[in-house]
C-alpha cells in the first residue's frame, strides 16, 4: 500500500483486503475526495470508486448513512453503481466503478444524449423507495440558520426576495405531485453515458421529492437554453403540459435560490480550494433574474392551477 492508501484508510477496508492495488485520484467532489482503484494481482479483479468524506456534512445536511440506502436502491432501479463497501467510521462508501463517460453541459445539445439522461431519472423516479425526503424549502430555511448563526458572508439582497419565495412555495404547494426517488443533484458530472444508457451517480443530497425539481435542477446546473429545457421536460414527460413546463423552471428557480446557500456555506467552511463563493453568486444572481423577471407570476399561476 502507498502513503495515500494508508491516510484514507484503504487497508482497513474489506473488499481491498491483502490486495494489490492502483490507485488514481478522480476529478470533482466537491465534499468528497474520489479515487479509483483497481486491483493488481492474480485475484478476483475489482474496479470499484472510494469514495471519502471530507468537510463538515452536518453543515450541508448530508446525511451519509441515507446516502448508502440510497445508492443500493439507485442500483437496484438499474441506474446506479453498485455498493460494494460501505464503512461509516471511516467516511468511506465504495461503489463499482461505471464504464462510460461523464457529461459535460455542452452534451445535453444531443438529442439522443437528452433522451438517455430523461430515461435515467424516469427509472430513477420509478424505483424502489428511497430513505428521507427532500424538500428545498426546508433546506434553504436550514442553510440560512446556519449562514446566520456562524456569521457566514451572504449577499445584502439575499432576504429582499422573501416574499417572491413564499409566493413559490405556495404555488408548487397548491398542486402537489406525488414524491418520487430523486437524487437532488444532477449535474452533468453526475450522468454517466455508455452511449447506450446513462447511469447516474452521487445520492449526498438524495430522497423522495418532487420530478421536476430533479428536471428543473438539471436544466440550470447545465445551463439550458429555454428551447433545451423545453426538450428536456418533453424528454421526461412525453408529452408534457404547460403546468409540467411551468413546474420545471419554477424548481429550477427554488434550485438557484437555495443551492447558493451551499456554495456561501462551503465558502467559509470547506477545506477544498475551489470558489464556492463565486459558485453560490452565479445561482444566486439567476435566482434575482427570475424572481425580478416578468414571467414569474404567469409560472407561479400554471403551477398553481395545474394549466
Amino acid at each position: 500500500m502507498t502513503d495515500t492508501t494508508d491516510t484514507i484508510g484503504l487497508d482497513r477496508l474489506a473488499c481491498l483486503a491483502g490486495r494489490s492495488v492502483a490507485v488514481s485520484d478522480l476529478p470533482g467532489g466537491l465534499t468528497n475526495r474520489n479515487l479509483r482503484v483497481t486491483t493488481t494481482d492474480d485475484g478476483p479483479p475489482l474496479d470499484v470508486v472510494v469514495r471519502c468524506s471530507h468537510g463538515n456534512p452536518g453543515l450541508l445536511g448530508i446525511d451519509r448513512d441515507a446516502e448508502h440506502a440510497n445508492t443500493v436502491a439507485a442500483a437496484a432501479a438499474g441506474v446506479g453503481a453498485p455498493v460494494v463497501e460501505y464503512r461509516p467510521d471511516l467516511g468511506i462508501l465504495v461503489i463499482g466503478f461505471l464504464a462510460g463517460r461523464t457529461l459535460q453541459d455542452a452534451d445535453f445539445a444531443d438529442p439522443g444524449v437528452l433522451r438517455r439522461a430523461a430515461s435515467a431519472c424516469r427509472r430513477l423516479h420509478a424505483g424502489p423507495a428511497f430513505t428521507g425526503t427532500f424538500d428545498m424549502f426546508a433546506r434553504q430555511a436550514s442553510y440560512l440558520a446556519t449562514v446566520r448563526e456562524h456569521g457566514f458572508a451572504l449577499p445584502p439582497s439575499y432576504d429582499d426576495h422573501a416574499d417572491a419565495w413564499a409566493d413559490v412555495r405556495r404555488a408548487l404547494a397548491a398542486s402537489p405531485r406525488p414524491g418520487v426517488p430523486c437524487n437532488n443533484d444532477l449535474l452533468a458530472a453526475n450522468f454517466v453515458d455508455d452511449g447506450h444508457a446513462v447511469r447516474l451517480i452521487d445520492y449526498e443530497y438524495s430522497g423522495t421529492g418532487d420530478a421536476c425539481f430533479e428536471l428543473g435542477n438539471t436544466s440550470t446546473e447545465c445551463g439550458f437554453t429555454p428551447e433545451q429545457t423545453e426538450a428536456w421536460t418533453a424528454a421526461y414527460f412525453g408529452d408534457p403540459t404547460p403546468a409540467d413546463l411551468a413546474r420545471v423552471r419554477v424548481q429550477a428557480l427554488c434550485s438557484e435560490y437555495g443551492w447558493s446557500l451551499w456554495g456561501f456555506i462551503q465558502a467559509a467552511t470547506s477545506p477544498v480550494h475551489f470558489d464556492f463563493h463565486g459558485w453560490g453568486m452565479e445561482r444566486y444572481e439567476k435566482a434575482v433574474a427570475t424572481f425580478r423577471g416578468p414571467d414569474l407570476p404567469g409560472l407561479l399561476e400554471a403551477v398553481a392551477t395545474g394549466g
